[in-house]
């Protein structure tokens, strides 16, 4: 990984950064081009400078583009997309993509193959946000239209990032579980990491015209997506809220099995399993309790001396399978 990428994961990735940073070196090279590869597709997808029409067409070629690189074509690319980012690495990532595709060329096989997995499913999940929801200067709001169709977006945009994690796991140690287990858990997890998100960016999402929360279950609150813009509703929406923080909740015990698989042996890859889980309860724990998450100034974050505080208390719990159920179980049942 060259000094350049591993900045652009750095300042990219946020959190996640600390929990890669753990793996080893081979593993984290695998992580840190399949994470830039899909926050690559996830700013072609989101950028205000295409129409939908042409960030649908971008995003259905990206997978075709890392196994058949063109240069012209990557040219064309990097210059639809880059110059609207107030971010300056988002913007040097913009202008990286063949720096990107260049890592992703030094992979083995098998790391190819699951990151190019993953980069199919995120992108597929992309493709629900272009297709489902209407354009962001529509002035218009759409909502998913069932639990299923929720379910099955955070399968792609965290569930499957969550199989990725775990094959590449456990090709780098050896775990103590069937590996088709170990993955299905990983994937439960991802699912829970990905309704925080959603959870957490509401109010951001709604102004863009996108309410992932089921039409469905809008209505039986007597609510539209619409209402959602009115931090007054908050209050009607707290059923909704609760429900898909239970499904959170529910999907983070599975960090107990995945935890518990891992060979203690292998204390950085219990720390990178053990801090992402520990976070996301964390936030669950803070938006249950925001009384006014429709509010877009009310923005839900865990503060940043949280996420330190669990880095230094995690080598109390390295060498222990039940210490850790305990402690995200007590985050859990709050």
């Amino acid at each position: 990984m060259t000094p350049q990428l591993n900045e652009l994961l750095k300042q990219t990735s946020r959190s996640l950064y600390l929990s890669a940073r753990q793996l080893p070196p081979a593993a984290r090279d695998t992580f840190a081009v399949a994470y830039l590869l899909c926050r690559y597709a996830d700013s072609i997808a989101d950028t205000a400078l295409l129409p939908p029409t042409r960030r649908l067409h971008w995003i259905q070629r990206f997978a075709q583009m890392i196994t058949h690189p063109q240069a012209q074509e990557q040219t064309q690319l990097v210059q639809e997309i880059s110059g609207a980012s107030e971010n300056k690495y988002e913007e040097q990532l913009l202008k990286n993509f063949p720096l990107c595709l260049q890592a992703f060329e030094k992979l083995l096989p098998w790391q190819k193959q699951i990151t190019l997995d993953v980069v199919h499913a995120v992108c597929e999940g992309m493709e629900t946000d272009l297709q489902v929801f209407p354009p962001e200067t529509a002035g218009e709001i759409r909502a998913l239209p069932s639990a299923d169709e929720l379910e099955k977006y955070c399968r792609l945009m965290g569930g499957a990032p969550g199989v990725f994690w775990s094959k590449l796991i456990s090709h780098t140690v050896p775990v103590k579980i069937k590996e088709t287990d170990f993955w299905t858990w990983g994937q439960a997890i991802g699912d829970a990491l990905q309704i925080v998100n959603i959870l957490r960016d509401l109010p951001r999402d709604l102004r863009i015209g996108r309410c992932y929360f089921p039409e469905e279950e809008l209505q039986k609150n007597g609510l539209t997506a619409a209402d959602l813009l009115h931090p007054e509703n908050s209050p009607r929406f707290e059923p909704v809220k609760q429900y898909w923080i239970r499904w959170g909740r529910q999907k983070l015990q599975y960090a107990k099995l995945f935890y518990g698989a891992l060979p203690k042996t292998q204390p950085t890859h219990r720390a990178a399993v053990a801090w992402p889980a520990l976070w996301a309860a964390d936030t669950l724990n803070k938006i249950a309790v925001e009384p006014a998450l429709l509010d877009p100034g009310r923005r839900v974050k865990i503060p940043r001396a949280r996420i330190y505080g669990t880095m230094c208390l995690t080598p109390l719990i390295l060498l222990s399978n039940t210490l850790f159920n305990t402690w995200l179980q007590s985050k859990l049942n709050k």
